[in-house]
């Protein structure tokens, strides 16, 4: 990675509108909501349209589904108003063909080695940590963990103490966070997404 540039920065499962402010005053490029069932961090089409509606053009919103029907995710994206939808599971290119649209960013998410992003048509790549929501990162200098080409994002127990060895063992594109940065269990800290912004930035 460059030294010149900062890394992308995506902070995700925000349900409150403190939370929002807090992510887009700190600097964040990206913020999430979550719109795949069974979370903590859950939220519905109309809350996350309230909360993307206080976030500026230049900060992207993108909602975060798993294991859910093309026509579901379309739903939900168009309702909630986020320019950015997040595919958290096993789905193939053809929701990437099917969900393509004008402004509309495509992330595919996986704890799979992938060699480059783009390969089922995604905008940005995410890796998350080998079992994803444990909060275990990869051991990033091993031999098991490769980096793949293009803009792609780590993720998986990255916390405001790590993200900074992280990115610079990695090379990563950006970087992805949602667990790392709260107090409680779905609930985020102001303090520590200020932090991690601020050490993602080194």
């Amino acid at each position: 990675m460059s030294e010149s540039r900062a890394p992308f920065v995506k902070i995700c499962g925000l349900k409150t509108a403190r939370d929002v402010d807090t992510a887009v005053e700190a600097g964040a490029d990206a913020v999430g909501f979550v719109f795949a069932p069974g979370s903590p961090r859950t939220v519905d089409a109309g809350a996350a349209r309230e909360l993307a509606a206080r976030v500026p053009g230049g900060v992207l919103t993108v909602g975060v589904f798993r294991g859910q029907s093309v026509d579901e995710v379309r739903r939900l994206t168009e309702e909630s108003g986020v320019r950015g939808v997040q595919l958290h599971g096993d789905e193939g290119p053809e929701y990437y063909d099917a969900l393509r649209a004008e402004g509309r960013t495509l992330l595919r998410a996986t704890a799979l080695h992938v060699a480059r992003c783009g390969e089922f048509g995604e905008d940005l790549l995410l890796i998350d940590a080998p079992d994803p929501g444990s909060g275990k990162p990869w051991n990033w200098a091993s031999q098991e963990f490769t980096a793949p080409a293009g803009h792609w994002l780590l993720a998986g127990g990255l916390n405001p103490g790590n993200v900074r060895e992280a990115v610079e063992t990695t090379g990563a594109w950006g970087v992805d966070v949602s667990s790392g940065v709260e107090s409680s269990r779905g609930v985020k800290s102001p303090d520590l997404i200020r932090a991690f912004v601020e050490a993602a930035r080194g």
